[in-house]
């Protein structure tokens, strides 16, 4: 097969795995900067051009977007989509994961285990952000954070208060969290590819430091989650649409939390945790599934989470 990979770096190990399964494979797989594609919008024919040439003969396409460039490389990715390209996750899958708020309305809306979580743009009573969440200490996030940027933990009410009033004085949207402290600064990702939990870590954050962040200087080792555990991460996966994610979750005393789905999770950290080969999982879904044509065909999950969109 013919796969285009989307990304920005093709020297990150994520993306060099997964040339690499690839062509272990027998597949050709081209790394397309997504930034530099021209998109030619014309009825019935879309197009992508790229270094001087037009995009053709893909069979899937393998979505690395960044967060910072959301918008234009899911317009990038629809392009292909609309081409008739198999995407191992969906435009749609992607912009839901991608806005924190929406993500979390959606896990919510069919009971998946969240923490106490306020959405708020500006307030003049940040007490009241703060018990709605629960009281100190609390998680604040800025709504378009990335590993671990733009979360800070409020110990005590009168700090908590006085983020809230920083971040309400920047114009920007916050989320105000419960902080499950019996979580002792230890998350739990799990690999969803497909219908399976393929692979899943503990992350455990540096010294002093509340995020378990791999990018923050965390730690990670390989771990057995419960049954529980594993079908919170599946459902989390198909409320996002997602064929291939990293669901992240919490140990708290009322069970497992979710915290994000990440459509473009790194698989370094991952594989040399536990020493599995996630990047040909992800090629060998590919196999099972592209050869079906079209975005939407039979097997999609993207069917299943239209009406809560």
């Amino acid at each position: 097969m013919k796969i285009a990979l989307l990304c920005r770096n093709a020297e990150l190990y994520s993306h060099k795995r997964l040339v690499e399964a690839g062509e272990a494979r027998g597949h050709q797989v081209d790394v397309i900067n997504h930034l530099r594609c021209y998109l030619n919008i014309v009825s019935g024919a879309p197009e992508i051009h790229y270094k001087g040439e037009t995009l053709k003969g893909y069979d899937a396409v393998i979505p690395r977007i960044g967060a910072s460039v959301t918008f234009f490389g899911t317009a990038v990715l629809r392009q292909f989509e609309m081409m008739g390209v198999y995407p191992v996750n969906e435009s749609v899958g992607i912009s839901r994961s991608r806005d924190k708020l929406r993500s979390m309305q959606l896990l919510s809306r069919i009971g998946i285990g969240l923490p106490a979580t306020v959405f708020a743009h500006r307030t003049s009573d940040a007490s009241e952000l703060l018990n709605i969440a629960g009281g100190a200490p609390v998680i604040i996030k800025l709504l378009e954070g990335t590993q671990g940027i733009g979360v800070v933990l409020g110990e005590t009410t009168k700090a908590a208060e006085s983020i809230v009033q920083a971040f309400g004085g920047t114009n920007t949207n916050i989320l105000v969290q419960q902080f499950v402290e019996e979580a002792n600064g230890e998350d739990i990702r799990c690999i969803v590819v497909g219908e399976k939990v393929v692979a899943t870590m503990m992350r455990r954050g540096k010294e002093g430091d509340f995020r378990s962040n791999l990018h923050r200087g965390g730690t990670a080792e390989a771990i057995t989650i419960t049954a529980e555990e594993r079908k919170t991460a599946l459902r989390s996966a198909n409320a996002m649409g997602l064929n291939v994610c990293g669901v992240d979750m919490l140990r708290s005393n009322s069970g497992p939390v979710v915290m994000e789905v990440n459509s473009s999770p790194g698989l370094e950290g991952v594989e040399k945790a536990t020493g599995i080969d996630v990047a040909s999982k992800i090629i060998e879904f590919i196999e099972k599934n592209a050869k079906e044509g079209r975005t939407g065909t039979k097997g999609s999950k993207a069917k299943k989470v239209k009406k809560i969109a």
